[in-house]
């Protein structure tokens, strides 16, 4: 499986989409703003995810 890099826009968690601020060992940081329904969702700013729990939708 391939790591994301910052930058990169990723998908997770049955169709929200985000992109990669920082990289950890395990996980990534996810910028949500990038969604264009992200104030209707009501999600926090940013999260983090496993990277066994996404798939890079653009590099």
């Amino acid at each position: 499986m391939k790591k994301a890099e910052i930058g990169n826009v990723i998908e997770f968690k049955e169709g929200l989409k985000g992109v990669v601020e920082k990289v950890n060992e395990n996980s990534v940081i996810v910028d949500l703003t990038y969604m264009k329904n992200y104030r209707d969702l009501e999600l926090e700013e940013k999260t983090v995810v496993n990277h066994k729990n996404y798939k890079i939708i653009e590099q």
